[in-house]
């Protein structure tokens, strides 16, 4: 490690080694060189999402020009790109920035308590050897994904205990799972369910996608073609800006055209899967109960899951479950779907901060009692932040947005030479308060709503959904805006005033 022993504090501590963890990290090696940090990782590889999920077919949901970093192209032709890519991907941006010798792999943070007297985060944790030790450090960011790693969702099912085929959830696919001519059914059409049948179909002898409810499809080709023609010309990082800004603007103009004219939306999308499916098309199967973007839409790369139904390897049934027995699967409506392997492609758990504990000087910190700041920090919580990426565009989007806008707060900060940053919001504040998931119907976001902080109607109390009101915000707003109070750690009850002075 090139750190400094524990008993120097660290500049900055980020909590997860996935890709935000590894965005922030970057960040602060390219525009704050001088700043000491580590990462503390619980897996004993870097990636987080990319490495813990192995099912078959497991790819991006969005895009690689929009999920890349800004600063790092992604230089292959497959936008849509595979787990095993992105993980590739991410360790070459670790390498690149040398990164990975800052990582503490195969350690978990139970909790943090910031020190007011001292000005510092003080974080327990535990080595994979169950041996408990503290770290320090000025500035504390919680980059740990936004669901369970240990748990994932597990609905009832009626009877899955009698199955006496193999049942698997995808978050925890086994090495030896061998579906070779098995007949599979996977609970679930959701982009995990989307992802898994064409995967499963070149193998096993049929897979069915047994859904409650339909799922809003977008078939895509998975290699770019205006990148392939703009790398003819230009260079490689001319031709990744381009291409992403003109992804990351469709991405939102489709969004906007979803919330303002779901019909026609709708619509759109039905006819896209009726021409992929002339024979098998039934729009009970594909039109979901809620409108496009309710929940996040399902990318089909060259319309693979509709290639594997075509071909007869593949079907889907909407229905209800009335039992699992020990062939198969009974529905409501008294059809059998015989099964060798059942995969519970049922969701995920929701889970923040990497269900790490947080305090204020020995005093619990309930996060839904605080205020978002400026998407990443809260009210009244001094030196901290944490990331949860968008819900309608590429998570790496806000990650980029987030560490440029800490890192400029950092320089200015060192520039007034402040150790600690606060967004002050007195209690008798008269701000909005506005749902921070509104307009989002997926079940693990409703499940977890109550672990989510507040926000607001209008900026920078609020946590928004829209890449390209952020990008103006983040990168043109004030740092001295009003809100923020600056303090010496020795002296944490003298703020820096607008002009940036201590007093």
């Amino acid at each position: 490690m090139s750190n400094a022993p524990n008993n120097d504090p660290l500049d900055v501590l980020i909590i997860g080694a996935g890709i935000s963890g590894i965005g922030m990290a970057a960040h602060l090696r390219r525009k704050c060189r001088d700043k000491r940090f580590a990462i503390i990782e619980r897996r004993a590889n870097l990636g987080g999402t990319w490495d813990l999920f192995r099912y078959p077919g497991i790819r991006s949901d969005s895009d690689m020009f929009t999920l890349g970093y800004e600063f790092e192209p992604w230089r292959k032709d497959r936008s849509i790109a595979e787990g095993s890519e992105i993980l590739g991907y991410l360790e070459d941006v670790a390498a690149k920035f040398g990164i990975t010798e800052h990582i503490r792999f195969s350690t978990k943070a139970l909790s943090a308590d910031w020190d007011s007297a001292k000005g510092l985060w003080t974080v327990r944790k535990e080595g994979a050897d169950g041996e408990l030790s503290e770290m320090r450090a000025r500035f504390l960011f919680v980059s740990a994904g936004y669901y369970d790693y240990d748990e994932p969702h597990q609905p009832q099912i009626p009877g899955i205990e009698n199955f006496k085929g193999r049942t698997i959830h995808p978050q925890f696919w086994p090495e030896d799972a061998d579906f070779t001519d098995k007949n599979v059914v996977v609970i679930g059409s959701g982009a995990t369910g989307a992802t898994l049948v064409p995967a499963m179909a070149e193998r096993a002898a049929h897979v069915t996608m047994l859904q409650r409810t339909p799922s809003w499809y977008l078939a895509m080709a998975s290699n770019d073609r205006l990148a392939s023609v703009l790398r003819r010309f230009l260079p490689e990082s001319w031709t990744y800006q381009l291409v992403r800004r003109f992804h990351m603007l469709m991405q939102q103009q489709f969004f906007r055209n979803s919330r303002r004219n779901p019909a026609r939306v709708s619509s759109f999308l039905e006819n896209q899967v009726r021409k992929k499916l002339p024979e098998k098309f039934n729009s009970a199967d594909f039109t979901p109960p809620y409108g496009p973007w309710e929940q996040r839409m399902c990318m089909i790369p060259d319309g693979d899951l509709f290639e594997a139904m075509n071909s007869g390897k593949a079907d889907i049934v909407t229905g209800e479950i009335a039992a699992v027995e020990q062939t198969g699967i009974s529905l409501a409506n008294g059809r059998h779907l015989s099964a060798d392997i059942i995969v519970t492609a049922t969701g995920l758990k929701l889970a923040t901060l990497g269900k790490m504990v947080i305090s204020l000087d020995g005093e619990p910190v309930h996060m839904p009692d605080h205020f978002y700041y400026r998407s990443c920090m809260f009210s009244n919580l001094p030196n901290f932040a944490a990331l949860f990426g968008y819900l309608n565009a590429a998570w790496t989007a806000r990650v980029d947005l987030v560490a440029d806008y800490l890192c400029r707060l950092f320089n200015q900060m060192e520039a007034w030479q402040a150790d600690i940053v606060t967004p002050v919001l007195p209690e008798d504040h008269s701000l909005v308060e506005a749902d921070p998931l509104a307009g989002f119907s997926s079940g693990y976001l409703a499940r977890g709503r109550h672990l989510i902080p507040k926000s607001s109607t209008s900026a920078p109390w609020q946590m928004r959904h829209d890449y390209l009101a952020d990008r103006r915000d983040m990168r043109e707003a004030p740092l001295d805006d009003g809100w923020l109070q600056f303090a010496r750690a020795s002296k944490q009850d003298a703020p820096v005033a607008a002009s940036g002075h201590l007093s």
